[in-house]
């Protein structure tokens, strides 16, 4: 597959990096995790499947991430939910599937909010894989130890070791203060469309109990949850690529279902 050519979307200021393969709806849109990229295994999996199926399928970079610019340590909830809100208004056309994973999977719910609380009800189905909402104040904040919450105070940051990328993740005062204005995990969430989750049962990074968590939280009669049990946070392995494809594809056929 010939991986489209990048675009930019210039959002407050910073270059937002874009890839988007023109198709039908209803089109898919791809919402990475925290320190990924649009270039990953399950990105250009479904950007080959969308191809395949003559799908519209857009992705980016948040800033500080992949091709965009900025600094990812200035990076928060709120700012990389706003750039990819202008990549949504600014490239999707018609009903829409937001596939997020993991952080993605907290922007994709956010975007539904704000997408709703402004009149916009494009978007007709969520597949989320590992999704990580609250993740700073429910997963990051409890497991802080005394020396990283010195180091968060003394200098508005501090690393911990990635099992994923050479470089460490970074955790700023500042992504963590903007994640409380994002907090969902607290009340009932109302997507006006079908949600489907995919969670490994061996993941260490966003245990399935938040998943199932998440799940109490949406309409009953709207939500898929799908475990598997050796699968890890990823769920980048062949028949982890080959359930999300699924996934999507019955996704899109029900938001045409409900389109015609």
């Amino acid at each position: 597959m010939n991986t489209p050519q990048v675009e930019f979307v210039d959002v407050d200021g910073t270059n937002i990096a874009v890839r988007r393969q023109e198709g039908d709806a209803p089109g898919v849109m791809w919402l990475g995790g925290y320190k990924s990229d649009m270039l990953g295994t399950k990105a250009e999996a479904l950007a080959e499947w969308a191809t395949g199926q003559g799908r519209a399928f857009l992705r980016h970079d948040y800033s500080g991430h992949g091709e965009s610019g900025g600094e990812f340590a200035d990076g928060t909830i709120s700012k990389w939910l706003r750039e990819s809100l202008a990549v949504f208004a600014r490239h999707t056309r018609g009903p829409q599937v937001l596939v997020g994973s993991s952080m993605g999977g907290w922007i994709a719910l956010r975007m539904v909010q704000e997408l709703l609380k402004a009149g916009e009800s494009r978007v007709r189905g969520l597949v989320l894989i590992a999704p990580a909402p609250d993740f700073t104040a429910e997963l990051v904040e409890p497991a802080m130890t005394d020396e990283q919450r010195r180091e968060l105070a003394e200098q508005g940051y501090f690393e911990i070791p990635s099992d994923y990328v050479d470089e460490p993740y970074i955790y700023t005062r500042d992504l963590i203060e903007d994640g409380r204005a994002n907090l969902m995990m607290s009340a009932p969430i109302d997507t006006h469309c079908p949600v489907h989750i995919l969670q490994g049962m061996q993941d260490e990074s966003v245990p399935h109990s938040h998943a199932l968590k998440l799940v109490g939280l949406l309409p009953a009669d709207d939500v898929t949850l799908s475990l598997v049990p050796d699968g890890d946070h990823r769920l980048s392995r062949p028949q982890d690529i080959e359930l999300l494809i699924s996934a999507v594809r019955d996704m899109a056929a029900q938001a045409s279902r409900q389109n015609t």
